[in-house]
């Protein structure tokens, strides 16, 4: 079975995407006289200078787009390009931010709810459509576009492929494409606390970010280096390289046009040097008197405390569903033996988890204590996979979906445990998709075309991917830049630098079908729709 077929009629044809969102296409390409549902990019005529829909159009082929789209119903006709007395119409109030932005990228005029005509682009809402909230049709026919959705994302996600679509002076197919994303969760992380990324930067990777269809941004802003948001419960632990609550306002602004959510982390209980600094009394230290860097001691009370406090605080400033607990690499149990290292842990394990109880189980009651900081503000809860233990007289809240990173780090699983546990989780694998800046510990800058050509959101760890039966429970997967030599890019070579890996990672979290174009085809038509 090929990735998707095109069947030619006397007027019109359908290509299809053949294998449910998750599953991998076959390798062997469409036999002959058939066409996968992405083609290489290729310039349609000028609708301008096109006769009237008929036997003299050849039949249209699938748009060229980033990510590809899933399916396209082949028509003749001469396609759709903006110009002239175009208008973007919608007769939807909730529509009217996406007709406005439409309208500005393309040159049209925003013409409200009137009756679309030649030239035109309607945005709609079909409630009664079942094909999924982020979901969108896109119809060409008879020199206008038609643009319909159960929810705005999906029709925000239809502009984006006209957009793309008509980029380089080249033209709308005649026809319908009907379009889906195949994981819910597709996302851009940001280490903004190792390294200062001003606000402008930061809003040029959101609309970069929309064009491509992500839908989340992960913003880390407090580690050992700085703490880089405005605080007004704890001004005195804030950077002086920070970003002010009105510019993390417009920020969110600029992300909800776009459709994205911005998912706040604030890491602990290790990565909060910048706390520490502040409040020296709170640095965890060892029985030989050693200060594990970053590290509080999770048995005073004054920890949980101001932790909680910033959770409380930037639980309401971002509005988003999604929060980021951290949880990683707490160094009190990257030791031999943390119980006799630590022995103020240990006693404290003991006395709130029972006399077996370990410090890795008081880690876990910090974990899930700090979830029951941020749940009632009604947020869905990550942490890194290494935040979660096996055994012990403790577990991680049900709830907590796991971000896995790596299997490298102490305590570290295999991905599989997890997923056969029954937890949901986001693919963050370091292998594939870790841009740490200067290239630490192994670490090398990934490429689009590594991404391209041998991930998928099932390879979790390493280079293996876990078996297909879990992949309903792999909700997405994340690109994420790390800064742990900070001045060894710029703000400008880090954007230069990530922009192939994120049109190669949406690729995959868009459409679960092996690609349909070479690395190199990609790489021209990222140069052309972008």
């Amino acid at each position: 079975m090929a990735a998707g077929v095109t069947a030619a009629g006397a007027a019109a044809a359908l290509t299809v995407g053949l294998w449910p969102a998750g599953t991998s296409a076959p390798e062997n390409r469409p036999a002959a006289g058939k066409t996968a549902a992405a083609p290489s990019p290729k310039e349609s005529p000028s609708a301008k200078e096109s006769p009237r829909p008929g036997k003299s159009h050849a039949l249209s082929e699938a748009p060229a787009t980033i990510p590809a789209v899933r399916e396209h119903e082949a028509a003749r006709g001469p396609g759709w390009r903006p110009g002239g007395e175009g208008r973007v119409v919608t007769g939807d109030d909730g529509l009217k931010d996406e007709a406005r932005l439409l309208a500005g990228e393309l040159r049209l005029r925003y013409a409200g709810d009137e009756k679309p005509r030649e030239g035109d682009v309607e945005l709609a809402l079909d409630k009664d459509a079942d094909s999924g909230p982020e979901s969108y049709t896109l119809s060409v026919k008879e020199r206008k576009v038609r643009i319909t959705a159960p929810d705005e994302a999906g029709v925000f996600y239809g502009t984006r492929t006209l957009k793309q679509e008509v980029k380089g002076e080249r033209t709308a197919p005649e026809g319908v494409v009907r379009d889906r994303p195949a994981k819910p969760q597709r996302g851009f992380m940001i280490d903004i606390a190792r390294k200062h990324f001003d606000a402008t930067w930061i809003e040029d990777r959101i609309r970069e970010l929309g064009d491509l269809k992500y839908n989340q941004l992960g913003l880390h802003f407090s580690d050992d280096q700085a703490f880089r948001i405005a605080s007004d419960s704890h001004p005195e632990i804030v950077s002086a390289d920070h970003l002010t609550k009105d510019q993390v306002r417009r920020i969110l602004k600029l992300a909800e046009s776009r459709h994205i959510t911005v998912v706040p982390e604030i890491d602990s209980p290790g990565h909060l040097g910048a706390v520490i600094r502040a409040h020296p009394s709170l640095q965890l230290r060892s029985a030989q008197g050693g200060a594990p860097k970053g590290a509080v001691d999770i048995a005073k009370p004054e920890a949980a405390r101001i932790v909680d406090d910033l959770l409380k605080e930037y639980g309401k400033l971002f509005p988003g569903a999604y929060w980021h607990l951290g949880a990683d690499e707490y160094l009190a149990l990257t030791v031999e033996d943390p119980e006799a290292s630590f022995p103020q842990l240990a006693a404290a394990a003991r006395e709130k988890y029972g006399p077996d109880a370990r410090v890795r189980d008081l880690t876990t009651g910090w974990l899930n204590d700090r979830a029951d900081a941020v749940r009632p503000l009604g947020k869905k809860l990550k942490a890194w996979n290494d935040g979660f233990f096996r055994g012990g007289e403790t577990r991680a809240a049900d709830d907590l979906e796991v971000a896995y990173w790596t299997g490298k780090e102490i305590g570290a699983r295999d991905p599989v445990e997890y997923l056969r546990a029954g937890r949901e989780l986001t693919n963050y694998n370091d292998e594939y998709l870790y841009y740490v800046l200067g290239q630490p510990n192994d670490f090398r800058y990934p490429t689009g075309q590594r991404i391209y050509e041998s991930w998928t959101p099932r390879v979790i760890r390493g280079t293996s991917p876990v078996s297909e039966e879990y992949d309903d429970q792999i909700l997405g997967g994340s690109f994420a830049v790390w800064c742990d030599l900070a001045g060894s890019q710029t703000q400008e070579q880090v954007a230069q630098g990530i922009r192939m890996p994120l049109a190669a990672t949406v690729q995959k979290l868009w459409d679960p079908r092996k690609p349909a174009l070479s690395w190199n085809d990609f790489a021209k038509l990222a140069d052309t729709v972008r």
